[in-house]
């Protein structure tokens, strides 16, 4: 069904002038030859109308799985996945672009299913009428650059609004996850979502709980990792989805800091993930690290008190991202951020010594980077000198870091000696006793009153330590010393 638009100059030559690679009309020809429809759907046309540019390239086509890979193969591309062919999918790689080719389809969910049920369709139109939302089901014809928009897609991207094709009630039985799916294009794009589709998700929000955690999981990444993580989390919580996903995040609205401030510590919250550069463990720490609050909340002296809100919270957020089916490197690496946020807060450059800093370097490890900007992002006053304070704070953690840095690399700093240096000058066997020593002479030399290569004056202070903590106790038997 050809749809003639008239539409303003600016919306038109975006899409008329968008010239694919070389080989889309090669591959177009070879499905037309063969009897088939190949036509762009979905994304690409939809970010091509945006202005855009588009690597991923979708397609929409009347053979079957079996056919387009037979299609396909004639063109060369440097790989092909199958990986959603029972959802009628074929992908291939040419070059920088990635290509999937879907065959005319529709898909629901059963009641007790978690995984989509798919059939084959007969018509592009059909095909379109069972997409999301409007701006992602719209065509093109590849060599006149024509469209087909027969639900008003275009003038939906025009006004930047989010709308179900159809039946919203019926868009979201038929996969729950476009519930996710319509706050992410909504914050992402930065597009309001239509009414009577708002009403619908939130009517639907609980049958979330029947898509695979993996697949919310993702829709989750692809938020947070967006230009507008605090609105998409916002929207979340707003459209009651969030209690079936992360209700943590939800219990942050019952609280505020107290005092004269009364600081909600979900706005707060918000305001750090949106100062927070689009980093996956980042994100997650400035949305987690004040996540236990609301369970460590009390009031002591009449002021208000989150004791240990940082060592619970990274255990809470052990859980919530192990419930998320996160890695586990991700995981570890946000609970130590959430962990170290309030020690990074607290750096005072007239009362910390090098050492304090090297410690916060050495115990920070991989994740020193995501703490500081954490730590920066935290800074969320309404008073601009404050912030300014802050962000210079930072700063000046920063670059006493580099300083440090230079004269000797922090997380490489050893002792002058090691174990078996220490069992040679004891005449000990190995044992539980090594390491108070090693971990005294690792203390003197971050602290910078011990080179790390001064094996004299440290066995000079080793054997002074061994006698303050170990005094007259005799050797071992000589059985235990042969085992150096």
């Amino acid at each position: 069904m050809w749809h003639k638009l008239d539409l303003p100059r600016s919306w038109v030559l975006p899409l008329l002038d968008m010239q694919f690679p070389e080989f889309v009309y090669r591959l177009h020809k070879q499905f037309t030859e063969a009897g088939h429809e190949l036509y762009a759907v979905g994304g690409c046309v939809r970010d091509s109308l945006l202005g855009k540019e588009v690597q991923e390239l979708d397609f929409a086509t009347s053979a079957h799985p079996e056919e387009i890979k037979r299609l396909l193969a004639p063109l060369r591309p440097d790989s092909v996945y199958t990986v959603g062919e029972r959802f009628g999918t074929i992908g291939a790689i040419f070059g920088p672009y990635r290509v999937e080719i879907t065959t005319y389809r529709g898909e629901w969910y059963s009641p007790d299913s978690r995984k989509p049920e798919v059939t084959f369709g007969i018509s592009l139109e059909e095909d379109l009428s069972r997409r999301d939302f409007t701006v992602n089901a719209i065509a093109m014809d590849i060599p006149s650059g024509r469209l087909i928009d027969p639900f008003g897609g275009v003038e939906d991207l025009h006004s930047k609004v989010i709308r179900a094709v159809g039946d919203p009630d019926a868009r979201f039985r038929d996969d729950p996850l476009r519930l996710m799916r319509a706050v992410r294009f909504a914050a992402n794009l930065g597009f309001k979502i239509e009414p009577r589709t708002a009403e619908a998700i939130r009517r639907h929000a609980a049958q979330i709980c029947k898509i695979s955690i993996e697949r919310v999981r993702d829709e989750l990444t692809r938020m947070l990792t967006g230009p507008a993580p605090d609105v998409a989390i916002a929207a979340l919580v707003d459209l009651g989805l969030m209690q079936y996903i992360v209700p943590e995040v939800v219990e942050l609205k019952q609280v505020s800091t107290g005092g004269g401030k009364h600081k909600d510590i979900f706005i707060h919250t918000l305001k750090v993930v949106r100062n927070t550069p689009p980093d996956l463990v980042i994100r997650w720490a400035a949305l987690l690290h004040d996540i236990a609050k609301p369970r460590t909340f009390g009031i002591r002296d009449g002021k208000v008190h989150f004791d240990h809100h940082e060592t619970i919270g990274a255990k809470m957020a052990e859980e919530i991202l192990s419930r998320l089916h996160y890695d586990r490197q991700t995981i570890e690496a946000v609970a130590k951020v959430v962990r170290m946020h309030t020690q990074a807060n607290s750096y005072d450059p007239e009362v910390w010594t090098d050492g304090a800093v090297r410690r916060l370097v050495r115990e920070a490890g991989d994740e020193l980077e995501p703490l500081l900007a954490l730590s920066q992002a935290d800074i969320t006053s309404y008073r601009r000198q404050k912030v300014e304070a802050g962000v210079q704070r930072v700063r000046e953690l920063r670059e006493r870091i580099q300083r440090l840095e230079e004269e000797a690399a922090i997380r490489e700093l050893r002792p002058p000696l090691d174990g078996n240096d220490l069992m040679r000058i004891f005449g000990r066997g190995p044992g539980p006793w090594i390491k108070p020593l090693k971990n005294y002479l690792l203390d003197l030399v971050i602290d910078g009153q011990l080179a790390p290569d001064d094996r004299q004056t440290a066995e000079r202070l080793v054997r002074e330590k061994y006698q303050e903590l170990y005094g007259s106790e005799t050797l071992t038997s000589t059985s235990e010393t042969r085992q150096t």
